[in-house]
């Protein structure tokens, strides 16, 4: 079945909530966020540093296709394997701010797992800014890798 990743962004408010089922037990949907070499496939960046654990940090590099260099970064407050992360996301020279990232894991069958993330934005308008970019079809696409890779595994 194909699957569809859905963003609830309500009007006012500095937050939105992306939600994903996918054809992976949850293991291995977990693994797709705190495994370097996975992340690096599904995601299509570089990971310099990805300390997977309770105030841990990740630090990833993407090209883009003119071979300008973007960075990300963030900290790890809070890790339960396979049930949550909650970290911050800071893009490098860019106008956003940083945001703050709940990222929940759900056993639904023995062969199916759902990923909730809760992102909150430090304004309504920088919410709104990251919405009017291919934001959706993005993370869209990069959930559509992360399903084809990681089906793979299993």
């Amino acid at each position: 079945m194909e699957r569809k990743t859905k963003i609830n962004a309500e009007d006012g408010k500095q937050e939105l909530v992306i939600t994903r089922e996918f054809d992976l037990p949850l293991e291995l949907l977990f693994k797709a966020y705190v495994e370097p070499d996975i992340v690096e496939q599904w995601m299509g960046t570089k990971v310099l540093k990805l300390d997977s654990k309770k105030h841990g940090s990740y630090q990833f590099e993407t090209t883009d296709p003119k071979g300008n260099k973007y960075g990300f970064n963030g900290i790890i407050h809070a890790f339960s394997p396979n049930q949550k992360i909650t970290r911050t996301f800071e893009m490098e020279n860019t106008p956003f701010g940083v945001q703050l990232e709940l990222l929940e894991f759900e056993q639904l069958t023995d062969d199916t797992s759902k990923l909730t993330m809760h992102v909150i934005y430090e304004s309504v308008a920088q919410r709104d800014q990251v919405m009017q970019l291919p934001f959706a079809q993005g993370i869209n696409m990069a959930h559509n890798r992360l399903q084809n890779i990681v089906g793979k595994l299993n």
